[in-house]
């Protein structure tokens, strides 16, 4: 599945509204209602990237005179924070709005409300010169490596494109850098005169690292860089992904609908759904311990290989419900075999129920 044509409701709704890298933090047409001010907490000193609050809505449907009257809510108040040199593994259906977040982090396309502060600075808000001069810092590996490198340069040109742009290195030096990255993400060095359609997905999505990397990026949104990969040539990314934090201290937002990938790449993980953050926490307590229905529901559909062990298939009715119209209360209450009265009105809040283990959910005290 290439990058232009994502598999996913809100993604569609995406692709058909332009977004600049630079745009601005907001947009005219997709304002929301003015809220009450909230008193805002400090920052996590330890926090490389705090999310506070996050909304990404798009325009579904405009009156005569041109404004808008409903909302594809693609991502609908997220809030989690990561520390340097770990990773956070986003899971959850398609359709639920883990790519469309990715993007607004990086502010590859503007976010509607809430806040991203990277290194404490709150990205939003930032002039669009101030956004170029940090983009080398946050970057993005796409799940779809041919899509994204251009067919009519070299991999070297490729590669070395974004070095030029920000003058990491001085121009005499530019190959011998490309040369030195291309090493590091196990590309020889051969392959910098040869074109993207010479190569295998899996070379293809070493390219696409290498380009990530070549910035010295402190912050990377690994897109689902191994799902179009059969699994031997995933387990070689993800070791070199593995690899590459553990040399330059990288921190990564690892979005994937493979629950055993999240599993072993992650230090902590968010369960999305519908566009919003219902489950989050350890890695351990998230996969030993699943708290929320629709978490225990995605785990009981990761085979388990042992012959002599039976897991029991939890079957979700109905189809995922509309991110234009969601239900009142819980979202997930059309779907859910544990649902309550409480859950069709009242929307449960996000608490933390100890070890920093957040859940969205009546079954647990709301007090």
């Amino acid at each position: 599945m290439s990058e232009q044509t994502l598999n996913n409701r809100d993604e569609t709704v995406v692709e058909m509204l332009p977004a600049e890298a630079a745009a601005p933090a907001s947009e005219p047409d997709a304002v929301l209602p003015a809220e009450q001010p909230v008193a805002e907490e400090p920052l996590d000193p330890e926090a490389l990237l705090e999310v506070r609050h996050l909304k990404k809505y798009f325009p579904a449907k405009k009156d005569f005179f041109g404004r808008p009257v409903s909302f594809v809510k693609a991502v609908d108040d997220v809030s989690f924070k990561i520390r340097p040199g770990t990773t956070l593994g986003i899971v959850g259906e398609s359709g639920c709005g883990k790519t469309t977040l990715g993007r607004t982090i990086l502010r590859l396309q503007p976010a509607t409300d809430g806040q991203i502060f990277f290194d404490g600075k709150d990205i939003n808000i930032l002039k669009t010169a101030e956004m170029n001069a940090l983009r080398p810092q946050m970057q993005i590996i796409f799940q779809d490596p041919y899509s994204s490198l251009s067919p009519r340069m070299p991999i070297g040109e490729i590669i070395g494109e974004a070095v030029v742009q920000h003058k990491l290195v001085p121009k005499s030096d530019v190959k011998d850098y490309v040369l030195g990255v291309m090493k590091n993400c196990g590309l020889p060095y051969h392959y910098y005169e040869r074109y993207p359609h010479e190569f295998s997905g899996g070379q293809r999505q070493r390219i696409c690292i290498a380009t990530a990397l070549a910035l010295t990026p402190r912050f990377v949104v690994c897109d689902e860089p191994v799902s179009a990969l059969d699994v031997s040539i995933q387990a070689q990314i993800i070791n070199l992904l593995k690899d590459m934090q553990d040399k330059m201290g990288l921190t990564y937002i690892f979005i994937s609908h493979d629950l055993s990938v999240v599993e072993h790449i992650s230090d902590n993980v968010g369960v999305m759904y519908l566009g919003s953050m219902v489950e989050y926490g350890s890695t351990e307590d998230i996969f030993d311990k699943p708290m929320h229905p629709y978490t225990e529901a995605l785990f009981s559909a990761v085979p388990i290989p042992d012959p002599d062990r039976h897991s029991k298939r939890i079957i979700l009715s109905g189809d995922i419900p509309s991110p234009i119209n969601a239900p009142s209360g819980c979202k997930f209450h059309t779907r859910c075999n544990r649902c309550m009265d409480i859950c069709k009105e009242v929307a449960p809040a996000f608490k933390d129920y100890g070890n920093g283990h957040m859940v969205a959910c009546h079954l647990y005290s709301q007090d």
